[in-house]
């Protein structure tokens, strides 16, 4: 959101050794109330928890980036209404994060959660360290579509009710 890109420019003037890559998008992003969920500064450590399961251990944890961070916030209010206690992550950079101690990642990404959903609208590879053996990645291995935003969009599986579906199908998983 706004909020986010704001500190991540401030980020990228604050960095002197080496390079940085800020990558937006066109789309129409709504802001995120952070009076809900957490100031976008916690970005400066490249991942943090922006919204956590209320009282209790996450079942599930949703992490995404950018213009992706709606989809996760829309999904969470899906699977909560069905009881599924759920954390959203903001990761924005991995460098930043792998930079932080192994006490504020594991606080982050908690080893006992393993159920774990990466949301990329781009290329899967990478995140596959995040989400571990036993989570997903929704992310994109193909190009060349044409049509309206929207559409390729849920041609690709980002909507609310494919995220919902690919988290539920975690915890299944899990119960295995």
């Amino acid at each position: 959101d706004a909020n986010e890109t704001a500190v991540a420019w401030r980020v990228a003037l604050e960095a002197r050794d080496h390079p940085v890559v800020l990558v937006l998008t066109r789309q129409a992003l709504p802001t995120l109330d952070r009076s809900r969920y957490a100031p976008a500064d916690g970005l400066r450590r490249g991942a943090y928890i922006l919204s956590d399961a209320p009282q209790t251990k996450p079942h599930l944890i949703l992490i995404a980036s950018g213009s992706e961070i709606s989809l996760i916030v829309a999904a969470q209010h899906k699977l909560q209404e069905q009881n599924i206690a759920v954390r959203l992550v903001s990761m924005a950079s991995w460098e930043l994060f792998e930079s932080q101690s192994q006490e504020y990642r594991d606080s982050v990404l908690p080893p006992s959660v393993p159920a774990r959903l990466a949301v990329e609208a781009g290329a899967p590879q990478g995140w596959h360290r995040y989400v571990g053996d036993r989570g997903d990645v929704l992310g994109v291995d193909r190009f060349g579509a044409s049509a309206p935003g929207q559409i390729v969009m849920n041609k690709y599986g980002f909507s609310v009710e494919n995220v919902c579906k690919r988290a539920l199908a975690l915890l299944e998983r899990k119960e295995a």
